[in-house]
């Protein structure tokens, strides 16, 4: 005697890749099958809907809105006390060893680097600060110290000669605040105050960006597995054209919630903000500030066979499986299922073809 089952038709809710099965109120009652045994033919209360089993490639892609730019908005704050006697003009483009801003008509200096200056460099003091600090020394073409992370009094001297270049008082120490690092060249974005304005420590002077055109992203939490490093994307440009991108940088920002009608401030939200570097940067010329659609693909199967996701069933005794049908019988055929992606579903099975009719919901 063959066991009776019990399975259940499944309803999935695809949003961007991601796929929840739920099982339909109600089983009907289908036969077993055991090691790949097929069952009898199903019985049906009402005509089914049916879908052919189909060979392609599934891709999990989801298209996101992007703002075509310079990347990321950062803001220069000033440790020194003083007047500000100088600010680059906006658009300008300021590079290492160059004046990001003066205070007291002394420059505050862009260097290269991804750690912050924290604390007034001189002789005996170690640290990776140091080693930063040395490379863009030597970058500048001064010499006669080594390259490591001690600053020694061979590191004063060409810091002395540094200094007398630049016009301020050689004392062969670097004062906190007198340097400012970021990751290359800049673009100066907007001024924060103006020249002739008194700065205090931790005051913002103006906000700068990258300095080549590129396309960010703000994704929610729940797609970071589109946001991989150096994954490649595809960029519509306002104009229709499209253009290919690679994920540059993904980081996890914090945006604050919006302002109500009283005044205060919605609840913070996280996102993955992802900055995409299009292969071809002269097609982003003129767009300075303008929207783009990012298509991110997590991941893709070639020439695989699949069928609706509805057409899925859960067998009792573990698993899925399709009713296939075949003239006026049908039969359960199980199936190994893989990439979820646009209402489809790949499947797999020793007794499944390209070109099969499986039934679904109507």
């Amino acid at each position: 005697m063959t066991r009776a089952i019990r399975r259940s038709r499944l309803r999935a809710a695809v949003a961007g890749g991601v796929v929840l099965l739920v099982a339909a109120v109600g089983a009907v009652a289908a036969i077993g099958f055991g090691g790949g045994a097929t069952g009898d033919a199903a019985e049906a209360s009402a005509p089914a809907a049916t879908a052919t089993i189909t060979r392609q490639t599934l891709a999990d892609a989801q298209t996101a809105d992007g703002e075509l730019g310079y990347g990321t908005t950062r803001t220069a704050t000033t440790r020194l006390s003083g007047t500000i006697t100088g600010l680059p003009a906006t658009g300008s483009t300021v590079r290492r060893g160059k004046a990001l801003y003066l205070v007291d008509n002394e420059e505050v200096v862009l260097l290269y680097g991804g750690l912050p200056a924290y604390r007034t460099l001189t002789s005996g003091v170690e640290g990776p600060d140091v080693t930063q600090f040395e490379r863009n020394l030597k970058a500048l073409g001064y010499t006669g110290f080594t390259v490591d992370d001690e600053y020694t009094g061979d590191t004063a001297d060409a810091v002395r000669d540094w200094q007398e270049d630049l016009g301020l008082p050689e004392t062969g120490r670097v004062e906190q605040g007198r340097v400012v690092y970021a990751d290359g060249e800049v673009r100066v974005e907007s001024h924060q105050t103006d020249v002739g304005a008194v700065a205090q420590p931790g005051q913002a002077v103006l906000t700068y960006t990258g300095t080549s055109r590129v396309v960010t992203v703000d994704l929610d939490v729940d797609d970071q597995r589109l946001a991989k490093r150096n994954a490649k994307v595809t960029v519509k440009l306002p104009d229709g054209r499209s253009v290919g991108g690679t994920i540059s940088t993904v980081e996890t920002v914090i945006q604050a919630g919006a302002t109500g009608a009283n005044g205060q401030s919605g609840e913070a939200e996280t996102k993955i903000e992802v900055t995409v570097a299009v292969t071809d940067p002269k097609a982003l010329a003129g767009f300075d500030q303008a929207s783009a659609d990012v298509t991110f693909t997590a991941s893709e199967r070639r020439d695989v066979l699949t069928v609706p996701v509805a057409a899925l069933l859960a067998l009792a005794e573990g698993g899925y499986g399709v009713e296939v049908v075949n003239g006026d019988a049908s039969r359960i055929v199980a199936v190994t299922t893989g990439l979820f992606a646009d209402g489809r579903v790949e499947v797999s099975g020793s007794e499944i073809t390209e070109g099969m009719t499986v039934v679904t919901p109507k």
